[in-house]
């Protein structure tokens, strides 16, 4: 991959091989030159386990401390009184079938995350090919499957971010923006650090955090050194 001037020099900048503790981490990401928006912060865990066994899947979902930095446009799909109450509760689109049939037809993806009623599944599992990849299908493990609409568009107003194994074992979130202050993202990382902690599958054996970084959209990445974290 091509890497940018200002990239390259950043690199030049610090020892890249270093491991340190997450309050270091943060104040070397926070150090580096801004680039000309505000860049989004985010973790890499690299985990002991293997995600193609079903007992050894990590997943799940959090509200950080301060939230992402971003409002998330939110899709519901819900009938009736729900769909009224995801209205209320401020989702930014409200649909059934109709908005089923604008995503497959029309190739539209103006929202950031979906929710639904368990009613709805049927619909919306029509989507999987399409939402799956996109990260964006409802679960039940992440809440995004529930009744209690209200409740889920709350967190994921206020920052509630899912977390989940790729094919190489690795989970990639985010926790804020460059202009967040060291402090609030020290907050959400050690936050998302606990809840990954926490999801550690039973069947996992041997280290489980294998490597641990933080990088900003333009920047190249801290390592952490996985001793340090406070389980």
């Amino acid at each position: 991959m091509k890497r940018s001037k200002r990239y390259a020099e950043l690199a030049k900048s610090y020892d890249k091989h270093e491991l340190v503790d997450v309050a270091t981490a943060v104040k070397q990401i926070k150090s580096f030159d801004n680039a000309k928006f505000d860049e989004t912060v985010e973790m890499h865990f690299r985990l002991g386990v293997d995600g193609r066994h079903a007992d050894q899947q990590v997943r799940g979902a959090m509200v950080l401390p301060h939230g992402t930095g971003k409002t998330k446009k939110v899709l519901v799909f819900a009938k009736g009184p729900k769909a009224e109450e995801a209205t209320a509760a401020g989702a930014d689109f409200v649909g059934a079938e109709d908005m089923a049939e604008k995503i497959q037809k029309e190739n539209w993806f103006e929202f950031d995350a979906v929710v639904a009623t368990p009613d709805m599944m049927g619909v919306v599992g029509r989507l999987g090919k399409i939402l799956g990849p996109r990260g964006l299908m409802p679960n039940p493990k992440s809440g995004t499957v529930t009744m209690d609409l209200t409740k889920a568009l709350e967190d994921i107003k206020a920052g509630k971010v899912e977390y989940r194994l790729d094919k190489a074992n690795i989970i990639h979130c985010i926790i804020g923006k460059k202009s967040f202050t060291e402090e609030q993202l020290i907050e959400n990382a050690n936050a998302l650090i606990q809840a990954i902690a926490k999801a550690k599958p039973a069947a996992a054996k041997g280290q489980y955090f294998k490597s641990i970084s933080i990088a900003a959209t333009m920047s190249p990445g801290v390592k952490i050194n996985p001793a340090t974290v406070t389980l």
